[in-house]
């Protein structure tokens, strides 16, 4: 699979560049159709993002992204199938007020008539998607499944009038945000995205949202979810979220995120990968790389991250970023939130959002040991790794309801560049052909999350293959 850095003057049909999860997954997408493939990779490893530590027996990520069970992505890309998962606990902790709300997701068992009404107005395919993998996640869970062992798809939309704790804005807040989520649980998704674009803030203040709703529970949820503090982000992207988040199940990969990358990897040929091997130009029917010679081909795939590609792609457009600084503590025993996602609507410190991952996924840790991993995004995430760990901490005591001055700081990541920033206009189906023979994809292209990345990828091979290989394999259409 992987291959050191090394000359080849040998021809491929397709060289893609970055082996990311989106260049993995396009490489995995060009070898089930037939089409040879060679990746090249500048770093020593691969996963891109999607990166996971080893840390005195603790498997860190160095980014924090949240698989949904509602992505289809998860379970069409060939070699995730096989995704081994583990679910958060239903719906999130909200600290708000000072208190700490529940906002859980529904009993277990087969799902009443009430919740069936509910589901109308869903398309059939995406209730049957959310379904299905629900039942995967469960069952690579260890957990009871199918029909009997989950409500459906949209329990998470309904959770909000149904909390057993004390409301966190009032019934008319709850019902209102309930309404909103169940609309966009009920919504397809080529209507979200002909809905007019404003900012997030924007549209939910056009929808009624009360500020303090809003501030309360949605900005907090959206900021975990894609990064943005100030709901800045397009509405259509946030709305898309928010459906996904309504529709689907919040879960980790086992052993960390580098798992998605190893599985996508793992069904290429012997010598696919090239590593530590660094692009410096690219051309419709050859890379030029630096120090390693030029690779002929049939076609280009530029699978880098959004700066990498405009540097290699003249004329790209380069988003702005949201950075983050993601903090791995251990302590000697474990809170009492279980595998909750924790948000602070309050911020009285640097934090978004923080879990109990050992919780989720004992594997990340040795044996009895706890890992809690948590989320600095905006311009705090800057700080100093000193001074951003001693904020964190008091606001993580009120957090989890147990002191933290004792936890020992395993490691800090920082990156710039973590979420490329999806503010309006915003089309999360940007064109992957630059020219015939030559393609990118990312997240950059799609939306921020690991579904983007992955979609982006289908649609460039899919005018990858009708462009350059239709006649031999009979490609359909480009996009």
């Amino acid at each position: 699979m992987l291959s050191s850095a090394r000359h080849s003057g040998e021809r491929t049909d397709v060289v893609v560049i970055g082996a990311g999860a989106a260049g993995l997954a396009a490489a995995r997408l060009l070898t089930e159709a037939g089409v040879s493939v060679t990746v090249l990779e500048a770093a020593p490893y691969i996963g891109g993002r999607m990166a996971t530590d080893h840390v005195d027996g603790f498997h860190l990520d160095r980014t924090v992204q949240f698989l949904n069970t509602s992505y289809p992505e998860l379970f069409r890309m060939p070699g995730l199938e096989s995704l081994p998962l583990r679910p958060l606990a239903r719906g999130a902790l909200v600290h708000a007020g000072g208190r700490s709300h529940r906002y859980a997701v529904g009993g277990r068992g087969e799902r009443s008539p009430e919740t069936r009404a509910d589901t109308k107005g869903v398309a059939d395919t995406d209730i049957r998607a959310a379904a299905r993998f629900e039942t995967l996640v469960r069952a690579r869970a260890g957990q009871p499944g199918g029909p009997r062992g989950a409500r459906g798809p949209l329990t998470t939309a309904r959770a909000i009038a149904s909390a057993a704790h004390a409301p966190l804005t009032g019934a008319l807040d709850q019902a209102r945000a309930s309404a909103l989520l169940n609309r966009l649980a009920a919504t397809p998704t080529d209507h979200l995205l002909a809905r007019p674009e404003l900012t997030a803030a924007q549209a939910l203040a056009a929808r009624g949202v009360p500020p303090r709703t809003a501030n309360r529970f949605l900005r907090p949820l959206l900021e975990a979810l894609l990064g943005d503090p100030d709901l800045a982000m397009s509405s259509r992207c946030a709305d898309l979220a928010l459906r996904a988040y309504a529709c689907g199940r919040l879960c980790l990969p086992v052993g960390g995120s580098a798992t998605v990358p190893e599985l996508l990897a793992a069904g290429l040929p012997p010598g696919a990968i090239r590593t530590g091997v660094r692009a410096v130009s690219v051309s419709t029917t050859s890379v030029e790389t630096a120090g390693h010679g030029q690779i002929p081909c049939r076609a280009v795939l530029v699978a880098t991250g959004a700066r990498a590609a405009a540097g290699l792609l003249p004329g790209l457009r380069l988003p702005d970023f949201h950075a983050t600084t993601v903090l791995h503590h251990t302590a000697d025993a474990p809170p009492a939130t279980g595998a909750a996602l924790i948000l602070d609507a309050d911020r009285l410190g640097p934090v978004t959002h923080t879990t109990v991952v050992s919780e989720a996924d004992p594997s990340r840790t040795p044996p009895g040991r706890v890992l809690i991993t948590s989320v600095v995004t905006g311009p705090a995430s800057e700080d100093p790794v000193p001074a951003l760990d001693g904020a964190a901490r008091p606001q993580l005591s009120r957090l989890y309801g147990t002191s933290a001055a004792r936890w020992r700081l395993l490691a800090a990541y920082h990156h710039p560049e973590a979420l490329p920033a999806m503010r309006p206009p915003h089309d999360p189906r940007r064109p992957v052909r630059v020219v015939a023979g030559l393609y990118v994809c990312g997240d950059h292209r799609d939306t921020s999350t690991l579904q983007g990345a992955l979609s982006s990828a289908r649609r460039a091979v899919a005018a990858t293959l009708a462009d350059r290989f239709s006649t031999r394999f009979g490609a359909g259409d480009g996009e």
